[in-house]
């Protein structure tokens, strides 16, 4: 396919193409773009989360990770050829931008996955909000997970309605370790719910320990909830979650005293997507 062809795929309202077919059209374009300078932050970034989503939709269709590699590298082996100042690239270029205009002036979008949904919104406000945040349940007591900021995502938070009496002291982030792991660990006879099914066993797995905790703020609590306990997780955290399966789990551990540890699972999902998605500035 050739350049002008790609123009309209890179678009985000591309539905009927197949997802590892956006995911090679966007990462062509975002390469070209990186390259010439064809685009500006705001359109990098818009292409950078349309590609995320697109890696994510080609895994949970189940493309291979490696074929998702290959398919990079091509993208990128196309992107090098180009010319960047032949009228094929000016031309691809200018559709681009067009097809992203819209794109970058919304501010909420619904990331739904298998089992759970990613709500990303990079709205204005002068309080802290949930950017990009997943509900999950622990037990009777609800838990919101995600990125928490002001004037963008600037944390890795975990919020839990807990009164006082029942406060945990620490809490801490535990996913797949992609140093003792080739890949994901996916049960194929686990329900789509099971969300503890899908970390691998304590052998392959890694933990960040929350470096913040304190009393909730209230635009911060699960809806409904009077009073809970948020805790800040490292920014290397983050990025760890980023780089996993979307098919994959974490879990959100709150420690008590005596020992005792409560769960809250989350899904990986489109949680890349949803991050770079947030990069991308209102006009």
């Amino acid at each position: 396919m050739g350049l002008l062809g790609l123009a309209l795929l890179a678009a985000p309202s591309a539905a009927s193409a197949l997802p590892q077919d956006l995911f090679y059209e966007r990462t062509v374009m975002s390469a070209l773009g990186e390259r010439c300078g064809l685009f500006t932050p705001e359109v990098s970034a818009a292409l950078a989360a349309s590609a995320a989503q697109a890696r994510g939709a080609s895994l949970r269709a189940g493309l291979d990770r490696r074929a998702l590699t290959a398919i990079d590298r091509e993208a990128r082996a196309k992107a090098s050829r180009a010319k960047c100042r032949s009228a094929d690239v000016t031309t691809v270029a200018a559709r681009v931008r067009d097809a992203f205009s819209a794109y970058e002036r919304i501010t909420r979008l619904t990331y739904p996955g298998d089992a759970s949904a990613w709500r990303a919104d990079r709205g204005a406000g002068r309080t802290a909000r949930w950017r990009l945040a997943q509900d999950a349940k622990m037990g009777k007591n609800r838990v919101t997970f995600g990125l928490v900021g002001r004037d963008g995502a600037s944390a890795l938070v975990a919020v839990a309605d807990l009164d006082s009496k029942q406060a945990p002291y620490a809490a801490r982030l535990v996913l797949r370790d992609e140093v003792r792991t080739i890949g994901p660990y996916l049960d194929p006879r686990a329900k789509t719910s099971q969300l503890n099914k899908k970390l691998p066993p304590p052998g392959a797995t890694k933990a960040y320990m929350a470096e913040a905790r304190a009393p909730a703020e209230d635009e911060l609590l699960p809806k409904g909830a009077s009073r809970g306990w948020a805790f800040r997780f490292p920014a290397a955290a983050a990025q760890a979650l980023a780089a996993l399966d979307p098919r994959e789990a974490v879990a959100v551990e709150f420690l008590f005293a005596g020992d005792k540890v409560r769960t809250a699972y989350v899904e990986v999902g489109d949680f890349a997507a949803g991050r770079a998605f947030l990069q991308v500035a209102s006009r």
